[in-house]
């Protein structure tokens, strides 16, 4: 017995359309991450003069609902340990350095 072959032609690329946003709905986004972003960098403010003493260089995962922060030496390392007690947060993960961020563009 031959099996039938499908004449479907196999979709390659992307699997779901491509979401056509407006400039209002795009405003909008950019505008909830900066406030995210700054809800973050205050905590991060806040107890930077303290961590950069003991900490130089670790990485640091700020839960900004809770305030609560988490810190490692390794950036991977640092989310999983924030996303075991948030699971579904959404985190920002800064380098405890002076700037906060991990290198220069």
């Amino acid at each position: 017995m031959t099996e039938a072959k499908s004449a479907r032609a196999v979709r390659r690329g992307r699997i779901f359309p491509e979401i056509q946003w407006t400039e209002h709905h795009k405003a909008q986004w950019k505008a909830e991450r900066q406030a995210f972003k700054e809800r973050c960098q205050s905590i991060f403010e806040q107890v930077q003069p303290q961590l950069i003493k003991t900490h130089y260089n670790w990485y640091m995962a700020v839960e900004p609902e809770s305030g609560k922060y988490f810190i490692d030496r390794d950036a991977l390392v640092v989310a999983d340990k924030a996303h075991e007690e948030y699971p579904n947060a959404k985190l920002y993960v800064f380098r405890i350095n002076e700037t906060g961020v991990c290198g220069r563009i």
